[in-house]
């Protein structure tokens, strides 16, 4: 089963996927990033990596291993890739932080590498990523305009909100300590795994179909 920790910069997922996946069995974790972001890294890459991501889930799958990925990727963008169909299972969490806590992080983590454009487009992002979490018809453009030819959209570009199988977990991480953060992100994935193993999992095998 796949398990995506998703949001803008700054959120707190890698951590919180690290910190959750040490107290979890059969689960493996990586952040999306890790092999390297190239100069010139755009919405194309970010699906083809996608892709590769999932690709490798399903290599875990096939050991019986769950897996964590953090990342930007939204939930839209998961279920469009090619392989998503193939597992057997998957769940996405928006964590996410106030704008200012965002602010503050950005310029903390990386000092004087951002300038004021390049912060208002992370708030930006953050923002998008809110909306669309609870409604598939909000401004689905903004993943779909120049994406990568192989990503099949029509899988759930008719949904609406409301519909089970468009569900994204919110976790908002302000003002919050990290260990309850934590503990909220090892209680949904265990309540996913129980969900799956019950057949309730509205994007178990088959909801392509």
């Amino acid at each position: 089963m796949l398990f995506r920790l998703t949001g803008s910069n700054c959120s707190g997922k890698t951590t919180l996927a690290y910190a959750a996946a040490g107290r979890l069995r059969q689960i493996a974790v990586y952040d999306f990033d890790e092999l390297g972001v190239p100069e010139g890294a755009d919405l194309r890459w970010r699906h083809r990596m996608t892709e590769m991501w999932v690709r490798r889930a399903l290599e875990y799958q096939d050991r019986g291993v769950d897996f964590l990925l953090t990342g930007q990727s939204p939930l839209g963008e998961v279920l469009a890739v090619p392989s998503a169909p193939l597992l057997d299972g998957i769940a996405v969490c928006l964590v996410d932080v106030a704008d200012e806590v965002r602010r503050v992080r950005l310029a903390e983590r990386d000092p004087g590498r951002w300038d004021a454009p390049a912060v208002e487009s992370f708030l930006g992002w953050a923002a998008w990523h809110r909306k669309h979490a609870l409604d598939p018809r909000h401004r689905p453009d903004v993943v779909i305009d120049k994406s990568w030819p192989e990503m099949a959209w029509h899988r759930w570009i008719g949904w609406r909100a409301g519909d089970p199988r468009w569900r994204t977990q919110l976790l908002d991480t302000t003002d919050q300590l990290v260990t309850k953060s934590v503990d909220q992100v090892e209680r949904w994935i265990t309540e996913q795994r129980d969900a799956h193993q019950a057949g309730q999992l509205a994007l178990s095998r088959g909801w392509a179909s």
